[in-house]
């Protein structure tokens, strides 16, 4: 397994790991939908929707790994940088630095 000694080295091997434009954009859909259903449970009350933005980020990025990049998560091998590699580039992409 790589290491990386910070999330500076690790962002463009990220990157690397979501060449594919469709899987970038499964992966920004995702994130949309992580936020979107975050608020819903902070309306609602109701833990459920916690779990429903869990699945939804998640299952959006591995589809894109797995039938796009044809690659494993980053997230298997460095969860913690690849949780903040997901919003960082979320942001990367509405601010135009990394292409959808």
């Amino acid at each position: 397994m790589k290491r990386f000694a910070n999330f500076s080295e690790f962002y463009p091997y990220y990157l690397q790991e979501h060449s594919h434009a469709v899987s970038r954009r499964l992966h920004f859909v995702g994130s949309w939908g992580v936020l979107v259903l975050l608020a819903t449970a902070l309306l609602t009350g109701n833990g459920w929707w916690v779990l429903a933005a869990l699945l939804c980020g998640y299952g959006f990025a591995w589809v894109g790994h797995f039938f796009f990049e044809k690659n494993r998560p980053a997230t298997f091998r460095h969860p913690l940088y690849s949780f903040l590699g997901d919003w960082v580039m979320f942001k990367d992409i509405l601010m135009g630095k990394v292409r959808l």
